[in-house]
């Protein structure tokens, strides 16, 4: 399942790991670890945020996730569940079931 996994990191933190001349490594190696499918890099309510696109098979593999983020970055980690157009494409028909089914309340 892919997961859109936002990774923030609070300031004190943040400013810490943008003083450490070994910050590239340190992304390179989390990056490295988690193989993520892409990242994007953002504020998020005025907090250094990073976003990753990530496919996990099985639950048993987001604490090898989570770990590395919150140990390297000090990072508070959301996990969302997210699709593609085609996964939602193939979607489409639960939701009209549920539709035609729970419209009624």
């Amino acid at each position: 399942m892919r997961f859109l996994v936002r990774a923030t990191l609070p300031l004190e933190a943040g400013n810490a790991l943008l003083k450490n001349p070994s910050m590239g490594k340190i992304m390179a190696d989390v990056l490295g670890d988690l193989k993520p499918e892409t990242v994007y890099y953002c504020v998020d309510k005025g907090q250094r945020t990073i976003y990753l696109v990530l496919t996990v098979q099985d639950a048993s593999q987001i604490p090898s996730i989570v770990e590395p983020l919150w140990l390297a970055l000090k990072a508070d980690i959301e996990f969302i569940p997210a699709m593609n157009q085609a996964e939602f494409e193939k979607a489409v028909p639960g939701l009209e079931r549920a539709v035609k089914k729970y419209k009624k309340y």
